[in-house]
């Protein structure tokens, strides 16, 4: 009887399924809010205009605006010192797009071809100040 019980056991064993590993949980896909283009957007331009005290833009003071829950983190140019004042110039990003839009009567400015020409620099990776 025993020799039939391990003969049972051994058929059994060949007739089961072999072990298969779980397979590797993946990191939850990172939601594209924006947030980390405009962040590095915001940095590079406070760094680039306003830490080297850039004198074309000695009048303006930057205003981040990073934690929007509309979807579209941005940062603004303010009159310097008057951080509620209208902005001159908002630069906006987008949930889910690449795309960011600037927008204000700064861009009606000799101050269009600098910011156009920096932020499609910084846009496209670049943190260079200059072109």
């Amino acid at each position: 009887m025993a020799a039939a019980t391990g003969l049972l056991l051994t058929f059994l064993a060949s007739c089961a399924s072999p072990t298969v590993a779980p397979p590797t949980p993946q990191p939850p896909a990172k939601v594209d809010t924006g947030l980390d283009r405009m962040e590095r957007l915001a940095l590079t331009a406070n760094r680039c205009w306003f830490k080297t005290r850039d004198p074309a833009f000695a009048s303006y003071s930057i205003a981040p605006e990073l934690s929007s829950f509309s979807g579209r983190p941005r940062f603004l140019l303010v009159p310097r010192g008057r951080m509620e004042a209208r902005p001159l110039l908002v630069v906006e990003g987008r949930a889910g797009s690449a795309e960011v839009e600037t927008y204000g009567p700064l861009l009606q400015t000799p101050l269009r071809a600098r910011v156009e020409g920096d932020m499609a620099r910084w846009e496209a990776g670049s943190g260079e100040c200059s072109a």
